[in-house]
Formats: C-alpha cells, structure tokens, sequence
C-alpha cells in the first residue's frame, strides 16, 4: 500500500500536470522556459501566442493555481515567470521512476528533445 506522502504527491503532480494538459497552457510554460529568467508580461506572451487577452488571463491563472508559474506586479503590467522549482520538482519525480529505478529510459536521452 503506498504511503499517504506519495500519495498527496502523486496528486500534486497530477494537478500540475492536468494543469499544463491543454495546448495552449503548455505553450505558454515553454514560452516561459525559452524567457528565463526575465520572463514576459501578459502583452508579450499575448503576441507571441497569439491567444486573445481574456483568454490568456485564463490559462496563466490555472498555471498560477498549480504553482507552474511566477506573477509579478511591475507598475501597470503583471510579468509571468516559469516557477522551475516546481517543474524541476515534477521532471524529478518523474525521472525517479522510469530512469533511476528500473532504467525504463537512459537519462541522457532525456536531456535534449526536438
């Protein structure tokens, strides 16, 4: 039976990844990655994206909910960052099990996709 720890775990890492599991919402963290550490204001990642303003506001605050992202105010603009703790939290507990464990996947594989 697993622990209660892993448990919770298990369904942070769920929500954060139901969290990033619509197009739009995944392009935005990888939009946020590419920026680091600046990050982007909402007008900047609008434009890349393309996504309409109300919509954007939207995504970024369900990314914001799963602590996927940084919000900060700077005078009138809310600039948004990739919270890499979290997601290097999450790649690690996904790393654990299939590369580390029972070396389902050779790490260095992981290091680099296209």
């Amino acid at each position: 039976m697993p622990r209660r720890d892993d448990t919770e775990l298990t369904a942070r890492f769920a929500d954060m990844l139901g969290a990033m599991g619509t197009e739009p919402r995944l392009r935005i963290v990888r939009l946020l990655l590419a920026a680091h550490p600046d990050g982007l204001v909402v007008g900047e990642i609008a434009a890349e994206l393309g996504i309409a303003s109300s919509t954007l506001s939207h995504h970024l605050d369900k990314l914001k909910g799963e602590a996927l992202v940084t919000v900060a105010r700077e005078g009138t603009f809310l600039r948004y960052r990739a919270d890499t703790g979290s997601l290097q939290a999450l790649l690690g507990f996904l790393y654990a099990e299939c590369c580390t464990r029972n070396k389902a996947i050779e790490p260095q594989r992981i290091v680099c996709c296209k």
